[in-house]
């Protein structure tokens, strides 16, 4: 099985001001996408999408994977990391899901950058020009809030209908001027801690 790769899309942005103050250095968010076909577009309800996840997520994995690392300048820049799907209008919510809800996708990120953290996450479906919105956190620890960061880009023609946008996003470091603590704080200000946040 091969799968059909229509484009490949490169975002990136630095962020030189934030609040009236410089930011320095400046924050570097970037992102790389593919639009695929859906392997399992026009063939009505597949109920086992293993050999396709099997065969194609590593793929796609490996790709974006060196593609973010080479826009970044290394892995050992990336601070913050996360990902993302959108189905087209055509094709299941699962479909996009399935092709970055496996490790078979996400470890060749994490092994890149060094990570510990699970990959935050978007899937959603839409048309052509849809916002493509990437979370992320910090690669090895997901209390630190200064990397809650957001990567926001959209492609004018994709996803077709039978078509699915795969995409990862990094950043260098954190909010610039972050000032609102983080969950630890929060914790022992609530007398709870990680295990039982919500004193349970």
């Amino acid at each position: 099985m091969d799968i059909k790769i229509r484009k490949l899309i490169n975002f990136e942005e630095d962020l030189c001001w934030e609040g009236e103050r410089e930011a320095v250095p400046p924050l570097k968010q970037f992102a790389v996408a593919a639009v695929v076909k859906n392997p399992w577009a026009g063939r009505g309800y597949v109920d086992d999408l293993k050999p396709e996840i099997r065969a194609f997520a590593p793929v796609l994995g490996k790709l974006l994977t060196d593609r973010i690392i080479a826009l970044a300048g290394g892995g050992d820049r990336i601070e913050a990391y996360g990902k993302a799907a959108i189905a087209g209008l055509g094709c299941e919510l699962e479909h996009a899901s399935a092709l970055i809800h496996t490790l078979h996708f996400g470890n060749f990120y994490r092994e890149a950058v060094g990570a510990k953290s699970y990959l935050g996450f978007t899937n959603t479906r839409g048309p052509a020009n849809t916002q493509i919105q990437i979370p992320l956190m910090d690669k090895n620890d997901t209390g630190r809030r200064s990397h809650y960061l957001t990567v926001q880009f959209s492609i004018a023609d994709a996803p077709a209908d039978d078509e699915l946008v795969i995409a990862l996003g990094g950043a260098t470091g954190g909010r610039p001027h972050h000032r609102i603590g983080d969950r630890y704080q929060d914790l022992s200000e609530l007398g709870a801690d990680v295990s039982n946040p919500a004193k349970l």
